[in-house]
């Protein structure tokens, strides 16, 4: 049976076994609903309370903000369409600013907005040839109509990281302020988010991009900030998200924030030796380079481009071989189809359709990265002699 090579984590990372012990009291027999008043409804709500005091602690806020979602799609959602909702009722105009290289699940939230009403519209940040934003562009986009910007943390498909201080002075500046949003689900597994995201007022994060379960995330506020629930109905999460809170997937994700806030320094310096010596390698691979090589990115993931191969001929090589590998994000709809953010970037077509992410974790070992490269110079040549 041929070895499997697991480099795919910014997909979705592998459960962590903590995460699967923490959960298990709250997969079976009777688990209240905690917005009751008996023993199991009382033990239901301590339960996610507890674990809404963990999640807090892992982004640096007060529990009273933490808005438990079903991932980081809803999350986004939420803030985006949320805080515009609220905006517009009060003004002529709300204008949604977003970096050019945003998850699909905050540029649909825009562009949903300014699909469906008339005095909503969208301003896109530039970011130069490396993927940062570039915060001249963001000063432009900013005056009193606009009502939210969002800027990732770090980048899903590139790994790269954005001067979210600068964002947040910038937006912050306008008479009133404008507030702050940033996306980071890619970035939790290797950022240490109360230093990172601490002048940002709304974050996003997700629990299987930690090692936790799917469809469990949270929005974070770190102030009494004004917006509107996206699920209305029943008043749970302080009116702010309706539905019966899932208890196994607050609790899941709380012990996923846990275990990588515990494990944050050893991992990054693990993994950081295992990235340079990828990158090292890959680079003498032909045809191969490195994306945005000065630019600061998170260690987890290796981002390259390929001249004259197509992503999906190296993917299929490389599953043959064992290795989970990606082209772009996992939500995107075919590696044949160019990325935005390497659009964004100002890379060539015919050099993005050849892209391969590499993305690694706490799981990650030595002798798995050496395979890697073994099995990735080896189909690289296969491909570069059959062209």
């Amino acid at each position: 049976m041929t070895p499997q090579y697991y480099f795919d984590h910014a997909a979705s990372a592998p459960r962590r076994d903590e995460v699967v012990a923490a959960m298990e009291p709250w997969l079976r027999g009777v688990v209240g609903n905690p917005s009751g008043s008996h023993r199991a409804a009382r033990e239901a709500r301590r339960a996610v309370e507890e674990a809404r005091d963990e999640v807090a602690e892992f982004v640096g806020a007060k529990p009273g903000g933490v808005i438990f979602t079903a991932g980081g799609t809803e999350s986004c959602h939420l803030a985006i369409a949320g805080v515009t909702h609220h905006h517009r009722r009060t003004h002529d105009a709300s204008a949604i600013v977003i970096s050019r290289t945003e998850h699909n699940a905050v540029l649909d939230a825009a562009e949903m907005m300014a699909r469906d009403f008339e005095n909503v519209t969208v301003r896109f940040v530039d970011v130069d040839a490396e993927g940062v934003l570039d915060l001249e562009s963001l000063r432009q986009a900013l005056d009193v109509d606009v009502a939210i910007v969002s800027v990732m943390a770090a980048n899903n498909e590139t790994g790269i990281c954005q001067p979210l201080d600068g964002v947040s002075a910038l937006a912050h500046a306008v008479p009133n302020g404008v507030l702050t949003h940033t996306d980071a689900v890619a970035g939790a597994p290797w950022l240490y988010l109360p230093m990172a995201t601490s002048t940002i007022d709304m974050i996003s994060i997700c629990a299987h991009k930690i090692g936790g379960p799917v469809n469990s995330g949270a929005l974070i506020l770190r102030s009494d900030i004004a917006l509107d629930a996206m699920v209305p109905g029943g008043g749970q999460e302080r009116g702010r998200r309706g539905g019966t809170v899932d208890v196994a997937a607050c609790v899941g994700l709380a012990a996923a924030a846990r275990i990588t806030a515990k494990e944050l320094a050893e991992t990054n310096d693990r993994v950081i030796d295992f990235h340079h010596r990828l990158c090292a390698a890959l680079s003498f691979l032909p045809g191969c380079e490195i994306t945005a090589p000065s630019a600061s990115k998170v260690p987890g993931t290796v981002h390259v481009t390929f001249e004259g191969i197509v992503s999906d001929e190296l993917l299929f090589l490389l599953d043959q071989e064992g290795v989970c590998a990606s082209a772009a994000s996992s939500c995107s709809s075919g590696a044949g189809q160019s990325s935005h953010v390497l659009a964004a970037m100002g890379m060539a077509l015919e050099r993005s359709r050849g892209s391969l992410r590499l993305s690694m974790g706490p799981e990650t070992t030595l002798e798995e990265v050496d395979a890697l490269i073994g099995i990735l110079s080896s189909v690289v040549y296969r491909l570069a002699t059959e062209a």
